[in-house]
């Protein structure tokens, strides 16, 4: 079905996508905006990072930009763009057609495609096929007219907010097994529900997910964590069999009781991981992975008490060993690796009034000061989604705590003071007695932040080298 595009939503089009359209029509190209870029112009948003396909060849669209790359097998040629919004990268795909996909990866055989339908008729889902591009009469274009081409009614799944796979879902899905974590994260994104027929294939089909790299899983799924509904994204992944295979550990919380006298939890671990996730405001998604992941611990600390109390003491020390294998298993980087075990392995801190100025510090220093606004944000998180209240005056006054005791030095290189200076001053070559004496003077100023003045130090560093004869 073809239906010519209005004035109203024409006038969302960016002038560099006008642009592409004038490039391929002046060759006497066919040329479709297709995807993303056509969703948010049906939801009144400008598109960005745009993808097209088109009957050009890779060779002719790369003839066209002459700061495009092409290093792929699938036809998808990059083209660097700089807009207002800043700098994106527009890909162009040649219409394609797809052999058979015997690994559930990728299709063993692809051929260039002559006709838009043949490659419409191989994308996942139905408002993912839809595509919108200039209207040619005679192979030529008048510069302005644009029809929206869709063959399989995505435009009213668009409308009744629906996830449906193009053609038989059993085969999408088993083409490309990742397709699946795909319509999940259709359905976080867009706040969609997905079809049952679809979901129903998304169940036999989901231990094909096996067949995936934990590459690709683990992108898939950060975007599901950082979508606008992450925590019904994570349910359906829950309902489709997909979560038990992708974190296991997780499911095992579901069930694990934690309502017991003087406790003030309402839900059962699993239940409150999810809703943690919810909470979570953070638009990070390791920070967002650790909202869920906080009480991984707790399903293999859990003992209940004679009198009914439960308890998980130390779940946070055995949690973080197990977001460690997690975090293998995603392939985290070894930056972000550290990130989510000392967010999982600090989450359970102390806010207690009686605590020192000293006891904060030990914290900070644990916590590091780069992964203070975030593990703050998981504790928030973990409030919320325990049913408790945001915030309460013994957070606040932590918060305020922080604050001030960040104030003084938390390491040797805050001394006003360095080891060239210790050298100096007591004629000495570099040595371990260097960083012994730095190392004095620290703990001295962070018992007194007046301590830490160049002066005094210097002073400090001639007296204790008295003392080391």
């Amino acid at each position: 079905m073809s239906t010519k595009v209005p004035e109203k939503l024409s006038g969302k089009i960016p002038k560099e996508v006008w642009q592409v359209f004038k490039k391929f029509t002046a060759q006497g190209y066919e040329i479709f905006l297709v995807g993303a870029g056509v969703r948010n112009l049906l939801q009144g948003k400008i598109p960005v990072d745009c993808d097209f396909t088109t009957n050009a060849r890779p060779e002719i669209i790369q003839s066209l930009f002459g700061d495009s790359y092409y290093d792929n097998v699938f036809g998808t040629v990059g083209i660097p763009i700089k807009t207002k919004r800043g700098k994106e990268v527009y890909e162009i795909t040649t219409y394609r057609i797809e052999g058979r996909y015997s690994d559930h990866r990728r299709p063993d055989e692809i051929k260039w495609g002559k006709k838009l339908e043949e490659d419409l008729k191989r994308r996942e889902f139905t408002i993912s096929a839809m595509v919108i591009g200039p209207i040619l009469k005679n192979g030529k274009w008048d510069g302005k007219s644009l029809e929206l081409i869709d063959l399989f009614n995505g435009q009213k799944d668009f409308k009744d907010k629906i996830v449906r796979a193009v053609g038989d879902s059993k085969e999408r899905f088993s083409e490309d097994a990742l397709r699946m974590m795909r319509a999940i994260r259709f359905a976080a994104q867009l706040g969609f529900t997905i079809e049952n027929k679809t979901l129903q294939a998304i169940k036999k089909n989901s231990h094909l997910i096996k067949k995936i790299s934990w590459e690709r899983i683990r992108d898939e799924f950060f975007k599901i964590l950082i979508s606008d509904y992450p925590a019904d994204g994570y349910k359906i992944l829950r309902n489709s069999g997909l979560a038990q295979k992708i974190l296991p550990e997780v499911e095992k919380g579901f069930g694990v009781e934690q309502k017991s006298p003087g406790r003030h939890h309402l839900y059962d671990v699993g239940t409150h991981s999810v809703n943690s996730l919810k909470a979570c405001r953070s638009d990070d998604p390791v920070v967002k992975l650790a909202a869920l992941l906080h009480d991984v611990g707790k399903p293999v600390t859990f003992k209940k008490q004679k009198d009914g109390t439960i308890t998980f003491y130390n779940h946070e020390m055995a949690g973080a060993n197990i977001v460690k294998s997690i975090a293998r298993r995603l392939r985290l980087s070894k930056r972000n690796t550290q990130r989510l075990v000392t967010l999982v392995r600090w989450h359970q801190f102390t806010v207690d009034e009686r605590q020192t100025d000293k006891a904060i510090r030990r914290f900070v220093r644990n916590v590091g000061k780069q992964n203070l606004a975030d593990i703050l944000e998981v504790r928030t998180a973990d409030r919320l989604g325990g049913g408790a209240r945001e915030t309460s005056w013994r957070l606040e006054r932590f918060k305020k705590k922080l604050v001030e005791v960040q104030k003084q030095p938390f390491s040797v290189t805050d001394l006003k003071v360095n080891g060239n200076e210790v050298m100096k001053t007591l004629k000495i070559n570099p040595g371990p007695l260097v960083g012994r004496l730095l190392n004095q003077l620290f703990e001295e100023v962070v018992e007194d932040k007046t301590k830490n003045k160049k002066e005094y130090l210097l002073k400090r560093i001639k007296e204790i080298g008295k003392t080391l004869g």
